[in-house]
């Protein structure tokens, strides 16, 4: 164990990374997003559909999750700008948090025999300790981005493998969740995948988490009210960070919709579910190449306004399929949107961190990611309110058989899968555009 300790307290990076430390780092997209995404498109259809839980439960319980994790991004966020230690100021956070955060997201799936109320004291429970150890994990993995990467050439290139891990992640959490889950059951499957998330996290943690040797900034001296004052005051960050709000409220709402969408308004079985996020997901992963030679071409700003447009446009289309098929290939158009999102968003993110330090003197990556973090976790409740709104508007009632479902409640995951995400993608096209940084680096 000494010989771990002093091996990672001597570790530091001083150069450009090379390519095993990149592709080690982006590893860590992998499990992050299987289990994230795994969570926002199954967890409110696990709850509702499986387990017979009212939708208004499951959206209250869903608001209680995303304020607890909404809270607790800016304080980790901070403290982790702050702390001083032998082995750096990200390391240590993320080397205590990763066996709690696998362990909690596999009970998430594993209740057990309880009624109604004890069902939701379950969940609301077991999400407290997966929010604390998913936060504590992710965001200083997300911190350690633009401290790895300092300019937009480096950041394009070294995102590609992170963005590339994290779709997988993303197809395996919500695309195989099903198959696992009508294969092996929501047990099994909750063990499957917290035992991959489990290795690929040792791995990335291992390879490729490795802080610089000398931080720009004492951040830590900075105070509490200065940290929300700076913050908050920067010009570019309020409007990129409400634009990432409506984007991920976007996404969280598709995601969280398909289930539905497959079974009552397509009329499939459950598990072909894996067709239409596979089709987004795995289109993704090329886009992820091409939305990087067009930022490194362009701008961080343009870039991500020209692939927020596309994803737009692109979810309209799921008005109109009346099978699988069908509707795979509209995912296919949504899937060049997503990977132009997930490349660029934090790119752009890490520009608005290198201007804020050349202003203030300060390198705040915890702080600025934790309150982004603060921010777009809102677009958890958002998806729990308007999954519940839809639903019980159009008269979904989990108890009735697919055949015995109302006319109206095609309608209505119609809209929640199509015209509400365009909606919020209008909102982000807006407040993208009001992003003042035009320039490629700071």
């Amino acid at each position: 164990m000494t010989a771990l300790t002093t091996r990672l307290r001597d570790r530091r990076l001083d150069a450009a990374p090379t390519r095993a430390q990149a592709i080690a780092f982006g590893a860590s997209g992998f499990p992050t997003q299987l289990m994230a995404q795994t969570f926002s498109a199954f967890v409110v259809y696990f709850y509702v559909t499986h387990l017979g839980v009212a939708p208004g439960w499951v959206a209250a319980a869903m608001i209680a999750h995303g304020v607890l994790n909404a809270v607790l991004n800016p304080v980790v966020g901070a403290l982790s700008d702050r702390i001083r230690t032998p082995w750096g100021r990200r390391i240590p956070w993320i080397g205590i948090g990763i066996v709690p955060l696998v362990v909690a997201f596999a009970l998430v799936w594993m209740p057990p025999a309880l009624p109604t109320a004890g069902l939701i004291v379950w969940f609301l429970v077991v999400v407290a300790v997966y929010d604390i150890a998913f936060v504590v994990v992710v965001l200083n993995i997300s911190a350690l981005f633009p401290e790895i990467f300092r300019t937009t050439e480096e950041r394009a290139r070294g995102n590609v493998p992170r963005q590339i891990f994290a779709i997988l992640g993303m197809v395996l959490g919500t695309a195989g969740a099903p198959a696992l889950y009508g294969w092996i059951g929501w047990s099994g499957m909750a063990i499957a995948l917290a035992a991959v998330c489990l290795v690929m996290l040792v791995w990335s943690f291992a390879g490729g988490m490795i802080e610089r040797r000398v931080p720009e900034a004492s951040s830590e001296a900075m105070r509490w009210g200065d940290q929300l004052r700076y913050t908050f005051a920067n010009r570019a960050f309020v409007p990129y960070v409400l634009g990432s709000l409506f984007v991920q409220t976007s996404i969280a709402v598709i995601l969280a919709a398909i289930p539905f969408y497959v079974r009552y308004s397509l009329g499939a079985a459950e598990g072909e579910g894996s067709l239409l996020l596979g089709a987004i997901f795995v289109t993704a992963i090329p886009s992820i190449v091409l939305w990087s030679a067009v930022v490194r071409r362009t701008s961080p700003r343009t870039a991500l306004l020209w692939s927020v447009a596309v994803f737009g446009v692109a979810v309209l289309g799921y008005l109109l399929p009346t099978s699988v098929r069908a509707a795979a290939l509209v995912g296919v158009a949504v899937g060049v949107g997503v990977g132009g999102l997930l490349q660029l968003l934090e790119v752009v993110l890490a520009q608005i961190i290198d201007e804020d330090a050349a202003r203030t003197g300060h390198r705040r990556e915890g702080a600025y990611f934790g309150i982004n973090g603060f921010v777009v976790r809102g677009s958890v409740v958002l998806q729990a309110v308007v999954a519940a709104a839809v639903l019980t508007a159009s008269g979904f009632d989990a108890s009735l058989g697919d055949a015995a479902q109302p006319d109206t409640v095609d309608g209505g995951i119609r809209i929640m899968v199509a015209v509400v995400p365009l909606v919020f993608t209008a909102l982000a096209w807006l407040c993208f555009w009001l992003y003042p940084i035009r320039a490629r680096d700071v």
